[in-house]
């Protein structure tokens, strides 16, 4: 009974650790900032870290394209010194998503 227990837990948990199946391209307008643009894929959702060397505050919109589903916007703020993150998660099955990152003082 034990051992029928655990095949199923297994077969369970299988579908949940898939690697993610899509590819990402980043475009970036750093506007010479210290800033270093990093992607986390995952399955279901994409996380963008954003990490600012430079002395003072920037803003970084982002824009993701993940065909079919609708594009989606974002802002954040990064203080010296520090990484932000941001997610973006999937409505819709997608292959490919785009990240437009523009970054300013």
């Amino acid at each position: 009974m034990r051992s029928t227990a655990v095949m199923i837990t297994c077969l369970l948990a299988a579908p949940l650790a898939q690697a993610q199946t899509y590819e990402v391209e980043v475009k970036s307008t750093l506007n010479e900032l210290p800033v270093k643009v990093e992607t986390v894929p995952m399955p279901g959702m994409l996380v963008v870290k954003l990490t600012n060397n430079g002395p003072g505050k920037v803003r970084c919109d982002l824009r993701y394209d993940a065909s079919p589903q609708p594009p989606y916007r974002a802002h954040v703020y990064v203080d010296p010194g520090k990484t932000e993150e941001n997610a973006f998660r999937a409505k819709r099955k997608w292959f490919r998503v785009i990240v437009d990152v523009e970054c300013r003082p």
